[in-house]
């Protein structure tokens, strides 16, 4: 190989390898800094809501009708070959 190139890969890698532990450093600053802070029970996150079709929309109410069966579970998929 090349002098040129193996010395440009050699950079490169060393540019890498010093970026992969840089996000290693800060990730465990962080992990460090979290562990010794006291946080309250209730720190304000919510898990928000996921919409139970795809265009977003919410059930509102049970299933009635021939969708739902009368032991309360889910219909059965059948393949229709």
């Amino acid at each position: 190989m090349h002098p040129e190139i193996l010395r440009e890969l050699n950079i490169q890698r060393g540019r890498e390898m010093r970026e992969q532990a840089h996000r290693a450093r800060l990730a465990r600053m962080i992990r460090v800094s979290r562990r010794g802070r006291d946080l309250p029970a209730d720190d304000g996150f919510v898990i928000p809501a996921i919409p139970d079709y795809v265009d977003g929309s919410f059930r509102t109410e049970p299933a009635a009708g021939p969708a739902a069966t009368q032991a309360g579970l889910e219909p059965v998929a059948r393949h229709a070959a």
